[in-house]
């Protein structure tokens, strides 16, 4: 079997356990939770897409889980997401328990493939202000017919997202420059656009200037580098300046057109409402 190596992690599977860890009992130090997600043996990774908490209670080195909630939760994510499978599970805190063995035995009889076991430091005591992820693979060694154990090496952690999920965390980041009487609302389709011409023309610079420094004999060439820049310019179509400018232009018109529908309608709304008030 592929040997897993890296871990990726969605946005929402964080928010999920972060959640869980904040609505516990009071008296609860910890949560654990079950972990949803794809295998890439090819790449020699996981990708975790959601999660979901499991009741659970431990008294010094003996766990109970509520493990018909458990299967009951799972069978409705699967019938929302059938490409979905589980990957194996989640604990919050920075250390590996002694539970965590036996936690980590119930999960591999429900996958065929190595579960994945998950922290995350909630309290954020190990690190300066920053939530500590921490990944490990759950591997048995022992000699056969005796003493058999469960150690947990580490594997990389990433962290990725769909284009829905990274629109959210773009504003989620935004509320931390504004005051909470404030708030932080969604902008329009047109400010969307000036805001990712912006970004796209920074990080165009930033290449422009990485290419004329290598030219220049001022900087060492990067190989993995050329390669991406080689795939950039190969996933861009083929167009003429005057083909680009006129499809640009007619997306631009209609996106004004939208916007000023839009708030024509909103105007009339309103212009309803008050008349109906009186």
């Amino acid at each position: 079997m592929p040997k897993i190596n890296t871990v990726r992690i969605h946005p929402t599977a964080l928010f999920t356990i972060v959640d869980s860890y904040e609505h516990r009992p009071q008296a609860q130090d910890r949560v654990i939770g079950t972990l949803l997600g794809t295998f890439d043996y090819a790449k020699g990774a996981v990708e975790v897409t959601s999660a979901f908490h499991v009741n659970h209670s431990e008294t010094g080195k003996e766990v109970a889980l509520d493990m018909e909630y458990a299967k009951t939760t799972t069978a409705l994510h699967f019938r929302v997401n059938p490409t979905e499978q589980v990957i194996g599970w989640f604990a919050t805190g920075a250390e590996i328990t002694d539970t965590s063995v036996l936690i980590h035995s119930y999960y591999c009889s429900l996958t065929k493939n190595p579960p994945v076991h998950l922290t995350v430091d909630t309290t954020m005591k190990e690190s300066d202000a920053r939530m500590g992820i921490k990944a490990y693979l759950g591997v048995s060694f022992g000699v056969p017919n005796r003493t058999i154990g469960t150690m947990f090496p580490p594997c990389k952690v990433e962290i990725q997202g769909y284009e829905e999920e990274m629109v959210a965390l773009r504003l989620c980041k935004r509320t931390k420059s504004s005051r909470l009487t404030q708030g932080v609302a969604l902008p329009s389709e047109l400010a969307t656009v000036i805001e990712a011409c912006s970004e796209m023309r920074s990080m165009l610079k930033i290449v422009m200037t990485y290419v004329d420094d290598v030219l220049a004999g001022r900087r060492e060439a990067d190989n993995s580098v050329g390669r991406l820049l080689m795939d950039m310019m190969h996933s861009i179509p083929k167009m003429d300046n005057e083909r680009f400018q006129e499809v640009l232009n007619g997306d631009m018109k209609d996106l004004l057109m939208v916007t000023f529908l839009t708030m024509i309608t909103k105007a009339q709304l309103s212009v309803n409402e008050k008349f109906c008030l009186i």
